[in-house]
């Protein structure tokens, strides 16, 4: 590729002391199916071209984006950007400016449907209790180009399948529902050789048989274990965030002027890690041309960094962690997640249980609410169990977990050996980008838990 043309444009900037120029190509192509109750409610096929510009000069960041990939669109961009802090950039007048910086994205065909339609209907035959199945299957390609104003060129391709399915059941005027998901960094053959739909769709039909039976969850304050298949929830939500830099720099985070101090129960070390293959939240290159790394968040409990994009990191004078990311070009690169977890560690989850006289064993998280300058959470339970000398007595439905997320993790009392990952899409600042928590089973001193009835020992 021929970078001349940015480059005068590039070397004009410097003239007048810019901290950082670039410039975000994207080409990406996806399709999207949506299947509820028995047929097609959606199928949707789609093509996104543009470029993002960004000229940094002290405190001030100017983002301008266009569609198109064109050197033009690349240009008109860098040059709407660059006058909105002041900088007259002159157009150029030579060039083959109509040429493609990037190809255009070529995607594969839809899906066919039919597995679909046989999944939702054996799901039904499975239970007469089924009242609505929804399934949500999609795949996409995202190709990039960033260049900067050190001449530095990066690509990368980054292909994305997701399968999602929810069950509804319905009995004597109660209603649970079932949900599993899968999603990675992957193209859908690879994908399938590791999920089977229908296990997926039968694993959320028996989570939610599994609760329409279940009696109310006590309320009290008790000791927890939180699942791998809890998903990391509590990682991500409750105290990843608040590891971000750009949260920490607005001072909206409980973790600012923290490093160095212990944050954690020495059992907890904390990770950040775009580099593993095939893992939803990952890639080679952040979205800023960074090479994606393992970043140590919390080690034996102590804070010993933050997540950064370039602007965060040469504010506060930390390192670059190659988390810049960014929905698409309409959006500047902010820091966010990646892959988010808590490293395994030696107890067994058995021996965890065995611990609990009384208690909440929690297998699947649902949504909640967090305060990121706080750390406080609501989280809902999906699937839970209670806990009761040293055993797991029944299922339990309507738990909410509410508890303090750096306090969460000063009182860990045991991290089990069984790393599991959860994939999903992590929303900040208006945008969406993939990523996945993880976390070994985890045994907290106590949360307070939320249900309807307040006997124990009735249960």
């Amino acid at each position: 590729m021929d970078l001349a043309i940015f480059k005068r444009a590039f070397d004009s900037l410097r003239r007048y002391k810019i901290d950082f120029a670039d410039l975000y190509f994207e080409s990406s192509a996806a399709h999207s199916i949506s299947f509820e109750d028995g047929a097609l409610e959606e199928i949707s096929s789609s093509l996104r071209e543009g470029v993002g510009a960004r000229v940094v000069r002290e405190d001030v960041t100017s983002y301008s984006h266009t569609p198109g990939v064109a050197v033009t669109n690349g240009l008109s961009a860098l040059r709407e950007s660059a006058r909105n802090i002041g900088i007259p950039l002159s157009r150029e007048n030579e060039g083959d400016f109509q040429r493609r910086i990037i190809k255009q994205t070529a995607f594969v065909a839809p899906p066919e449907t039919q597995f679909l339609r046989d999944i939702d209907r054996k799901i039904r035959e499975a239970s007469p209790y089924v009242s609505q199945v929804s399934i949500n299957y999609s795949l996409s390609l995202k190709n990039i180009i960033i260049i900067n104003q050190e001449e530095d060129l990066f690509r990368e391709n980054r292909p994305y399948t997701s399968f999602s399915v929810e069950v509804t059941v319905e009995k004597n005027g109660q209603i649970q529902t079932g949900y599993e998901n899968a999603a990675r960094l992957e193209v859908p053959n690879i994908f399938w050789g590791k999920y089977t739909p229908w296990i997926l769709a039968n694993q959320a039909l028996k989570q939610a048989l599994l609760m329409l039976e279940a009696p109310d969850c006590p309320a009290g304050t008790m000791p927890v274990i939180l699942s791998g298949e809890a998903g990391g929830t509590l990682v991500h939500e409750a105290c990843g965030h608040g590891l971000e830099a750009d949260i920490i720099q607005k001072d909206f985070s409980v973790y600012r002027n923290k490093i160095g101090h212990k944050v954690a129960s020495p059992l907890v070390t904390m990770i950040d890690d775009g580099t593993l293959p095939g893992l939803f939240g990952s890639y080679t290159i952040d979205d800023e041309g960074v090479p994606a790394q393992r970043t140590v968040l919390i080690e034996e409990g102590v804070l010993k960094g933050f997540l950064t994009d370039k602007i965060s990191a040469a504010k506060e004078g930390l390192p670059l962690s190659g988390n810049g990311r960014r929905d698409s070009y309409r959006n500047p690169p902010i820091p966010r997640m990646s892959n988010t977890f808590i490293l395994p560690g030696d107890s067994n989850e058995e021996a965890m249980i065995q611990s609990v006289d009384y208690g909440l064993y929690v297998k699947k998280m649902g949504g909640g609410e967090v305060n990121p300058t706080s750390g406080d959470f609501v989280f809902y339970v999906t699937e839970g169990y209670f806990i009761r000398n040293g055993s797991i007595a029944h299922p339990v439905k309507g738990a909410l977990l509410t508890g303090n997320g750096p306090q969460a993790l000063m009182d860990i009392r045991a991290v089990g050996d069984n790393l599991l990952y959860l994939p999903g899409m992590c929303g900040k600042a208006g945008q969406s980008v993939p990523v996945t928590d993880g976390q070994p089973a985890l045994l907290i001193k106590k949360l307070i838990v939320g249900g309807n009835v307040t006997d124990h020992e009735s249960l």
